[in-house]
C-alpha cells in the first residue's frame, strides 16, 4: 500500500469514528420526588412529538419506587424536541384510576413539573430541548 493510501485510509478511519460520536444520542434521566408511597410502580414515558403526548411514548419503561421517590434514564436519545409524563399505578392494575369525573386518583406529573388546568398538562408546557448534552428532569409532587 503506497504512502497516499495508508493516508486515504487513515482519514477515513478518523473521520467515521468522529461521525458516529455525533449521531450517538444523549442520555435523558428522569427522577421523580415526593410520590405518596413505595406501592406499586411508576410507568414513565418520554414523547417526541406532541402528537403522540400523553399516548404511546417514543421510549417507555416501568421504574421500581424506593423511599417515596425513583429514576429512569434513557439512553440514546437524538436530538430534538421532547416530553416526559409518568403516573403512579400504586394498586398495580396496569393503569391510571381516575374519579368518575376522569380526575386522577393516582400521583401523576410531568416534566418541568407542568401541571394541567382543567386538563392535562399541555404539550407546550412539559417540553425540553435535548441538543449535543445529556439532561436530567426532575419532577417533583
Amino acid at each position: 500500500m503506497n504512502i497516499l493510501a495508508k493516508i486515504l485510509v487513515v482519514f477515513l478511519l478518523i473521520y467515521s469514528t468522529a461521525t458516529a460520536q455525533e449521531d450517538k444520542g444523549q442520555n435523558v434521566s428522569i427522577h421523580i420526588e415526593n410520590l405518596n408511597s413505595d406501592k406499586g410502580h411508576i410507568y414513565v414515558s418520554l414523547y417526541n412529538t406532541e402528537d403522540s403526548f400523553l399516548g404511546k411514548g417514543y421510549k417507555s419503561s416501568i421504574v421500581k419506587i424506593k423511599n417515596k421517590s425513583c429514576s429512569v434514564t434513557f439512553e440514546d436519545v437524538p436530538n430534538g424536541i421532547y416530553a416526559v409524563s409518568f403516573f403512579h399505578d400504586e394498586n398495580e392494575n396496569k393503569k391510571m384510576d381516575t374519579n368518575f369525573l376522569g380526575i386522577p386518583k393516582e400521583d401523576y406529573g410531568c416534566s418541568n413539573n407542568a401541571t394541567g388546568f382543567m386538563g392535562p398538562p399541555k404539550w407546550e408546557d412539559a417540553k425540553f430541548e435535548i441538543h449535543n448534552k445529556s439532561i436530567t428532569q426532575t419532577i417533583t409532587l
